[in-house]
């Protein structure tokens, strides 16, 4: 028996006892002598761009009442935001919005207040870590009347996501191939050359594990799983 079929046989061994299950190690082809790996790579980068929705509301029985009150909260909104360093560049103001709740469709006039609205100032920066201070310093607005409505929060994006895949990519093929290594060092083979690779989808989460939540972590996670196949000799 020739020393490539004594490999594969104890290849074979190994897989039916389980050895490689959960490290990487797909399964393994008789046909053309080749195995399926899985290369995983984890990393864990700060986020780089942060967007800041401030939204703030009033409601009264006067357009007006509503409109000026708006405008006002709107302004102590943005001198606030000035006097934590941010600039007009960084800001985007949105018109007021005020609406009429007896010309919906289907109004009722038992509505409390007849008109309501609100204004939108969206903060947009790359300083992430002074939006992250001003968002829990907010409780001067609060004790000026504002009527602020926060939402979700700071949302945190990654923009130089291209520069962390190359190095994230880079690991899975790593740990690919030195568990491919290791397999067939240890069912009497040696490693050939590689057949075919699949990159896999980059998954970005939250520091929670949560990807559906992923915006208001400023930490981010990055995980790979790359599938690679070996041939062995």
């Amino acid at each position: 028996m020739n020393n490539s079929i004594t490999a594969i046989m104890i290849a074979l061994g190994l897989i039916a006892g389980g050895a490689f299950i959960g490290n990487g190690l797909e399964h393994f082809r008789m046909a053309d002598r080749s195995i399926v790996i899985k290369g995983l790579a984890e990393r864990s980068v700060d986020s780089d761009y942060v967007t800041w929705p401030l939204t703030v509301r009033r409601a009264a029985d006067s357009f007006q009442t509503v409109q000026e009150s708006l405008a006002a909260d709107r302004d102590k909104l943005v001198d606030f935001l000035h006097g934590l360093g941010f600039t007009r560049s960084e800001m985007e103001i949105r018109p007021l919005v005020v609406n009429d709740a007896y010309s919906r469709e289907y109004a009722s006039s038992n509505s409390p207040t007849r008109y309501s609205g609100s204004a939108l100032v969206i903060v947009k920066s790359e300083r992430v870590d002074a939006v992250a201070s001003a968002a829990l310093a907010t409780d001067p607005l609060i004790a000026a009347g504002v009527q602020l409505d926060l939402g979700a929060g700071p949302q945190y994006t990654l923009r130089a996501f291209n520069d962390a895949k190359g190095p994230l990519l880079k690991a899975a093929t790593e740990n690919a191939r030195a568990q491919a290594t290791k397999f067939a060092a240890e069912s009497g083979a040696s490693l050939g050359g590689l057949k075919s690779a699949n990159q896999g989808i980059i998954q970005i989460t939250g520091t929670g594990g949560n990807r559906y939540d992923s915006a208001s972590s400023r930490e981010k996670r990055l995980r790979v799983v790359s599938t690679f196949v070996y041939y062995l000799k």
